[in-house]
């Protein structure tokens, strides 16, 4: 067996990042932006006002009188030029007028017919946003992974679409005779396949194209035919098969190039890594919980990294332990647990059972309570590392 960190580096050796692709900014969610964009006008593009009122030149005092001469509105600007006793009605995000260098808040005046009055001092501030507050033309945003926040930033940028890394396809099967899918009607002797649907969301929710192959049966031919048909994916990801059993076939496919098999991690201990006639594999655990740790410590930044993510593993964050614990044994345990606590550091509650089989216990946790190599036993109230899921 090898530390889960090295196997981690093994993973990443496997596949460099994909190439790039013109993507309109309406499907760039998501997407790993790998060029970065510069802005193509400022923003704002010239001096606005920030609210509802008039735009008057000067510095204008209590009681002091003014003749309206024009209207600017959102996308109509006023053409003409404030002058002395002048002022322009003006609409929030409208143009200032050339001429005017404040704007008075429209529940500061009062207006009869043409003429407005400032009824009382209208303060320090101008209420107008410079042309350029937010960003200048030129201004870089940086190659990253795209949110809904940076779409708003580069369609102000006037920026209709970026490069981005081309979505990694990812072929997931499942072995075992043991296996029928949602909805059939298994025999007795058999159980539903579960993994390879959580496996998918969590492989497209990290930005590939997955798909799933038919589950393959435990005889070689069987094996290989669907093997055969992920042969265009840009990663292969088997559940099942990969321990040491008669039936565990997938350590044994022709082709295979095999990285590391065996992991110092509980659970997922069967996890191999290599290249399938030179395509990037895993070769997950069949137990449930088992396939969905070895997902997020390792398919997840496999993915990642496949998109030019520089810094593509799992990062730990800090809590505190919720109760005692014992100790963690040989290996790096990666417990299922609850936070508690929505301010601060969170505590960590790992559940009673962590058997490798117990979807029921995955559904209700949102951590990994992360215990390493020969660590504990520990106390409540003590720092713990955990990953967030």
């Amino acid at each position: 067996m090898i530390p889960v960190a090295k196997a981690q580096r093994l993973v990443l050796a496997l596949a460099a990042p994909l190439g790039t692709e013109t993507v309109p900014l309406a499907q760039a969610a998501g997407r790993r932006m790998r060029e970065a964009a510069a802005a193509r006008r400022d923003q704002p593009p010239f001096d606005a006002s920030a609210m509802d009122g008039y735009a008057v030149a000067g510095d204008p005092r209590a009681g002091e009188t003014f003749r309206v001469v024009g209207e600017a509105g959102a996308g109509h600007a006023h053409a003409g030029v404030v002058g002395p006793n002048e002022a322009v009605r003006i609409s929030t995000g409208a143009p200032v007028p050339a001429g005017a260098t404040r704007i008075l808040l429209q529940e500061d005046v009062a207006r009869e017919g043409d003429r407005i009055t400032l009824a009382a001092d209208a303060g320090p501030g101008t209420h107008i946003r410079p042309r350029g507050g937010d960003f200048a033309a030129g201004r870089a945003l940086d190659p990253r992974w795209l949110r809904p926040n940076d779409l708003a930033l580069l369609a102000a940028m006037n920026i209709p679409a970026v490069t981005a890394s081309r979505r990694p396809v990812v072929a997931l099967v499942a072995t075992g005779d043991e296996l029928v899918m949602p909805g059939e009607t298994p025999r007795a002797d058999q159980i539903v396949c579960s993994n390879t649907f959580a496996l998918k969301a969590l492989a497209e929710e990290a930005g590939a194209e997955a798909r799933l192959l038919p589950i393959a049966r435990d005889t070689p031919a069987e094996l290989a035919f669907v093997l055969g048909l992920a042969a265009d994916a840009d990663l292969i990801v088997t559940v099942g098969g990969a321990s040491v059993g008669d039936h565990d076939l997938v350590g044994r496919v022709a082709g295979l190039e095999r990285a590391f098999h065996r992991v110092a991690m509980r659970p997922g201990k069967p996890l191999m890594a290599g290249r399938l006639s030179g395509v990037p594999m895993l070769g997950l655990p069949g137990n449930p919980v088992s396939a969905i740790v070895c997902a997020h410590l390792f398919l997840l930044p496999l993915i990642r990294a496949m998109q030019g993510d520089p810094d593509p593993l799992p990062r730990m964050a800090q809590g505190r332990l919720g109760c005692d614990v014992g100790p963690a044994g040989p290996r790096t345990h990666y417990m299922r647990a609850r936070r508690e606590g929505a301010e601060g550091v969170p505590r960590l509650h790992p559940f009673d059972d962590q058997d490798s089989a117990l979807l029921s216990v995955l559904a209700q946790a949102d951590a990994l309570l992360v215990r390493p190599a020969g660590d504990g036993p520990r106390q409540a109230g003590e720092p713990a590392g955990y990953l967030p899921i």
